[in-house]
């Protein structure tokens, strides 16, 4: 090493240690990192909780880009995003980016929550870590759905109307709700500016909030594994996991890879396929009605939401009640906060369960892609009494589960993990 290079790593140290003498820099990066010690055995499933947090990233920087030209205004809005796509350098792909990421955004949460299906992530000691991640779910949902009305098409404000009077179904407060929602009486520029702020300032703040509070309460259980094993319970002399690893560098390299495979196709679907139309529908990502501008007089022939809303709306239009429908979508999605408590195995990991519960999860899955494809279809009879057939399926998951893993075959753990 030359006498300048050492300077330079000397001075790095330097800094390093003065930082560390005012901040605890060290001490969080040996905590959650170097010497956090992750079970030794984790596979392809455990790439999603990272990605997440990449996706994150994306979607707040893409955003900052996007809010630099964007116009609040039912007057200006639509004309801004234009504005973005054809005259604003790399504006279509910073655009691009940010709707593409909301799309995988959802599709690394669902593969991270069915994952913690697979090998009971939410059983005891996770049950707070567990309520933290659907906290995170829901109130993303509710992100994307503020989101959805900023590009002030078609079938971002026919969409909101839509999901706003369903509030208008509860009793008492619903009409109060709606109105306090839109903050008008019909949706607006007023909604249009409501939804905005909420979208680009609240709601992000309170998401990283979570975050921060998810990894802190990862960081302090430790991580399940595929065996479903504690690896905390078998230490060394030094206090160490014998089946763990350092997170750092061990885990860091390898969620390296994952990041470079799901950026090549992150980035193809960007370059390639943005608004991922499919045979059936107008667009999963960008649908075509949302490239013409919102025009209250004029009604879409068909309003689905999102693809990663359709489960849940097939779901609502199930129900023949209006209010049984907004009741039953909100169990559709909060019934996932009973799990730690629902699941009365004492085995987390699939590859012991006995087969009443793979054979749910297996229903369970099937039912949540069928409902996923319904609620793109338009409501024929014929689609309406599947959506309720696999509607039942889906609630059963939940409502039998304290019966049937209470009398499951389950096999017996090892002490140690397998690999």
């Amino acid at each position: 090493m030359t006498d300048i290079a050492k300077r330079v790593v000397d001075g790095l140290y330097g800094l390093r240690d003065w930082v560390d003498a005012r901040f605890p820099l060290m001490k969080s990066w040996n905590e959650h990192l170097a010497k956090y010690y992750a079970p030794k055995n984790f596979n392809f499933w455990y790439f999603f909780g990272s990605l997440a947090l990449l996706v994150l990233v994306i979607q707040i920087l893409t955003g900052i880009w996007l809010t630099m030209n964007y116009q609040p205004s039912d007057e200006g809005a639509f004309a801004s995003v234009e504005y973005i796509m054809r005259d604003v350098s790399w504006g279509w792909f910073i655009r691009y980016m940010h709707s593409t990421g909301a799309s995988a955004f959802f599709v690394v949460i669902y593969l991270h929550m069915f994952r913690a299906l697979l090998y009971g992530s939410y059983k005891k000691p996770r049950e707070l870590l567990w309520l933290s991640g659907m906290a995170i779910y829901l109130v993303l949902m509710a992100e994307a759905f503020f989101g959805y009305l900023l590009p002030w098409g078609q079938m971002s404000y026919w969409g909101a109307q839509v999901i706003i009077s369903l509030f208008g179904a509860l009793p008492f407060i619903g009409e109060e709700l709606s109105l306090w929602i839109r903050g008008d009486f019909v949706v607006s520029g007023v909604t249009l500016n409501r939804f905005f702020s909420l979208h680009v300032i609240a709601f992000p703040l309170l998401i990283c909030a979570l975050v921060g509070f998810h990894i802190l309460a990862l960081h302090e259980v430790g991580s399940n594994n595929p065996d479903g094993i504690e690896i905390k319970k078998n230490k060394n002399e030094q206090g160490i996991p014998v089946d763990g690893i350092p997170f750092h560098p061990y885990y860091t390299v390898k969620d390296i890879l994952g990041v470079v495979v799901f950026l090549i196709l992150f980035f193809g679907v960007v370059f390639f396929a943005p608004e991922m139309k499919v045979p059936g529908t107008q667009g999963l990502f960008l649908e075509s009605a949302n490239f013409i501008p919102a025009d209250p007089l004029k009604t879409p022939e068909h309003i689905a939401p999102v693809w990663y809303f359709t489960p849940f709306y097939a779901i609502l239009r199930a129900v023949p009640s209006q209010l049984g429908g907004v009741i039953a979508m909100g169990l559709a999605t909060n019934l996932f906060l009973l799990l730690p408590w629902l699941d009365r195995s004492p085995v987390r990991s699939w590859r012991y369960r006995g087969w009443n519960y793979r054979c749910a999860l297996i229903a369970f899955i099937i039912s949540f892609l069928c409902l996923g494809w319904l609620g793109l279809q338009v409501a024929t009879p014929l689609y309406t009494w599947m959506s309720r057939f696999f509607s039942v399926i889906y609630f059963l998951f939940f409502f039998l589960m304290p019966f049937y893993t209470a009398i499951d075959n389950d096999k017996a753990v090892p002490e140690r993990v397998t690999g």
